[in-house]
């Protein structure tokens, strides 16, 4: 293990050994504030010191293997030994990459709720039917994970599916699984609008945004243009009988956010307010990540909209995903919300480079 990682794993160890001390003394059992503190730093430490405990057992079987190895001549004794150690020591190369990405800081986004816009690009009206077919995708997923999905504004597509849809996620750390489909997804396949049958490519946009409280960006009511309007579309009994929906502009950057599905023009409003709070965010967020952008381009993706991040076939029913080079053969499962394999894959990839970048740090 990196000596550093080693030794930040051990304070650890220290500084959760006091924490248990410090609860159970009365000035703090008495203090709710001091004991909500440690208690909390307790929760985000044990795990950490767990790991480390179980590469230290495991660094002492492997001590006492070898030992044992050297003065043992019973050849069925040697033979056992030689099968625990190997099982060691290959454990302990998991242990350590456990151990490691545990140490990398956790985004502080990732138990938020997500806000999805999925956009038909290039390709027509078959560029808007599969905007339409991820949105359903993103849906059984959701209903996969038991996350709500609420509509903040669609605009059908002539053909079907549509040519922009927005939508918030909400349930238990949908921003950690969603955050890597920001960006181009392609098509291949023949469009249903195909007379001759020929294979297209066609393209839609994925942006996913972490919902952001009022607390964490201060928008004044000054900057913003509040227009009212009649919706359209699937929402309600409300649609197209009154100015139920709601559009608001940030004036100093001209981000636009709609609502019109919510159950009256108060809860459009909140719902765009939500929206839009998540655009200025992500602008504001760009601006301060400047000075990183090398790094960034290192990670799984940058998230913009242009950059092609996965392949759709449907002939070959199969899906590839060019930042990591992964291909799988089940496009029809994935169609209908079987995303695991693909999340499962890119959240691992990314805490691999954080972890990498963590050790050069360190080594630097």
């Amino acid at each position: 293990m990196n000596p550093k990682t080693y030794e930040a794993l051990s304070l650890m160890a220290q500084r959760l050994d006091q924490i248990n001390d410090d609860l159970m003394k009365p000035e703090v059992l008495g203090d709710i504030k001091r004991l909500t503190q440690l208690n909390k730093e307790r929760a985000d430490l044990e795990t950490k010191v767990a790991k480390f405990n179980e590469y230290q057992v495991n660094e002492q079987v492997i001590n006492d293997s070898k030992k044992m190895l050297e003065e043992e001549t019973d050849n069925e004794m040697i033979t056992y030994l030689k099968q625990e150690l190997e099982t060691a020591l290959n454990q302990k190369e998991l242990l350590i990459q456990q151990a490691q990405a545990l140490l990398i800081p956790k985004d502080p986004n990732d138990d938020k709720n997500v806000i999805i816009e999925i956009r038909g690009a290039a390709g027509g009206d078959e560029a808007n039917i599969f905007a339409g077919d991820l949105f359903r995708m993103y849906s059984r997923y959701a209903e996969n994970q038991n996350w709500k999905i609420e509509i903040l504004e669609a605009m059908p597509g002539e053909a079907g599916g549509y040519s922009q849809i927005s939508f918030l996620v909400k349930g238990e750390g949908a921003y950690s699984k969603l955050k890597f489909e920001s960006g181009g997804h392609r098509v291949q396949r023949v469009p249903k609008t195909e007379a001759k049958g020929r294979i297209q490519t066609s393209t839609a946009t994925v942006v996913v945004l972490p919902e952001i409280s009022a607390v964490e960006i201060d928008i004044k009511p000054s900057d913003l243009r509040i227009d009212t309007y009649r919706a359209s579309g699937a929402g309600g009994q409300h649609v197209n009988t009154t100015d139920s929906a709601v559009r608001i502009t940030h004036l100093p950057t001209g981000i636009v956010a709609s609502s019109q599905d919510g159950r009256s023009q108060f809860q459009n409003k909140e719902l765009a307010m939500n929206a839009l709070r998540a655009k200025v965010y992500e602008v504001e967020q760009e601006k301060q990540d400047a000075q990183l952008h090398a790094q960034r381009k290192t990670a799984v993706g940058t998230g913009a909209r242009s950059e092609k991040i996965r392949t759709y076939n449907y002939p070959q029913n199969r899906v590839t995903d060019h930042r990591i080079g992964l291909t799988i053969n089940k496009l029809d499962q994935i169609m209908e919300g079987s995303l695991d394999e693909l999340i499962d894959s890119l959240i691992n990839d990314d805490q691999k480079q954080k972890v990498a970048r963590h050790l050069e740090t360190d080594e630097n």
